[in-house]
């Protein structure tokens, strides 16, 4: 390791977190995959450990960054949501580029967040969390203002998320999320209670170096209910000439000057109400669905590449990126495919896949079940069985071929 090449620690590079590994790669880095906790994290996609220069697995953090430093990274990194409070750590204690540990906890806890925005007088929710199922009942109806929404501390992927219309189901929210485990490993031993944001949800991707910006991409949420919970149906690319882009640009920037946010990749849902932006929860880290083919096809650029070069070549990242916007190449959107089905999957019929790979729009599909997995009707972004990233030159041809994949995929798993 060494010799004349940069090294790149990637603390969690779960999911795709694979895609900043090929990143660094591509700027000439050897990178070395760091997991936080002793076993892999079974509810995530795992990182191919055999693709990178050295696989380790941390400690106590001070013996952690001992260890490190005699690597001399050049920058340490989270992959993945559970690595940004090691990261953070680890980075701060070596003296490299770091987004620092003050505020690492209100990057991941979704209530210590919000606390953080509003105090730096950036628009956002109410909010309360407790342990008590009885307690977060008594605050949502001294609100008087439903719907109330409820959800962990933290979670991604709207996992464990409820709309709730009355005090009734805001207890059963409450208690069903009390106890459970996080797609992260983390238990849920509070729960966190919000005022609803009525209005557009939007995503806001960003990459930053030194504290300047590069807006990665902006997506609308297009969502379907399906009971207490509002389900991503489609990300939809908006055109960045769109007034909406500036307004949710600039508000998100407030957003991560509160939360300390100087360095890398980070991922946010905006809701457009009609007072503004309002944060709905930010991760500092690459959208989860994020694809670098398919994003520079549509995009120009792909944020895992924007963030590889602000953290190691920052010159670089001045000259191409800082205070720019994505450009708008195709139609595109991110469709997130929902399913009915309950039981165990037996099998995935490649022969389905391969038809939807071949519809014209279609630039990447991910499968996120196999035989033996459990699979249920989808609730939030993990119970999604699949994802198909589309694009097209003309909205009305991306459109049919949509129609056409969603009649494919009920034939893509097959139960035991």
């Amino acid at each position: 390791m060494r010799a004349d090449h940069p090294l790149v620690v990637l603390v969690d590079a779960y999911g795709t977190g694979r895609h900043l590994r090929a990143a660094f790669a591509g700027l000439g880095a050897d990178v070395v995959h760091l997991s936080s906790t002793p076993e892999p994290l079974k509810s995530m996609k795992a990182p191919d450990l055999g693709s990178y220069t050295a696989a380790l697995v941390a400690g106590d953090p001070a013996e952690t960054a001992h260890r490190l430093a005699e690597l001399r990274p050049d920058a340490v990194v989270a992959g993945q949501e559970p690595g940004v409070p090691l990261a953070d750590t680890l980075s701060e204690m070596l003296g490299l580029a770091t987004n620092g540990s003050a505020l690492s906890a209100a990057r991941r806890d979704k209530y210590l967040m919000i606390e953080a925005v509003r105090k730096a007088g950036v628009r956002c929710a109410r909010q309360f969390k407790s342990d008590d199922v009885d307690a977060v009942v008594a605050w949502a109806r001294e609100q008087g203002d439903y719907p109330v929404v409820v959800k962990p501390l933290a979670a991604s992927g709207a996992q464990g998320v409820s709309i709730c219309a009355d005090a009734a189901e805001v207890r059963r929210a409450a208690a069903a999320v009390l106890g459970t485990v996080t797609m992260y490993g983390q238990t849920n031993v509070e729960v966190l209670a919000q005022s609803y944001l009525a209005g557009t949800e939007y995503i806001v991707d960003t990459v930053s170096c030194r504290g300047s910006r590069y807006d990665a991409g902006v997506w609308r949420y297009d969502k379907r209910r399906r009971g207490a919970h509002n389900v991503s149906h489609r990300d939809v690319l908006v055109p960045p000439d769109d007034p909406v882009v500036a307004e949710l640009t600039s508000y998100t920037h407030d957003v991560l000057d509160a939360l300390g946010i100087e360095f890398g990749a980070a991922h946010a849902e905006v809701m457009m109400t009609a007072d503004g932006p309002a944060l709905v929860e930010i991760g500092a880290r690459m959208n989860g669905a994020m694809h670098p083919e398919f994003d520079t096809g549509c995009c120009g650029a792909d944020q895992a590449r924007a963030a590889a070069l602000a953290w190691l070549r920052p010159d670089e990242f001045a000259r191409e990126f800082a205070g720019r916007t994505y450009r708008q190449l195709q139609e595109a959107f991110v469709y997130h495919v929902a399913t009915d089905l309950t039981g165990v999957v037996a099998g995935v019929d490649t022969s389905v896949l391969a038809e939807i790979e071949n519809v014209g729009s279609v630039r990447a599909v991910t499968v996120k079940k196999g035989p033996g997995d459990r699979i249920r009707p989808t609730i939030d972004l993990p119970s999604s069985p699949l994802t198909v990233h589309m694009a097209h030159s003309d909205a009305a041809a991306l459109g049919r071929d949509r129609a056409r994949v969603e009649a494919l995929s009920r034939a893509v798993f097959r139960l035991a």
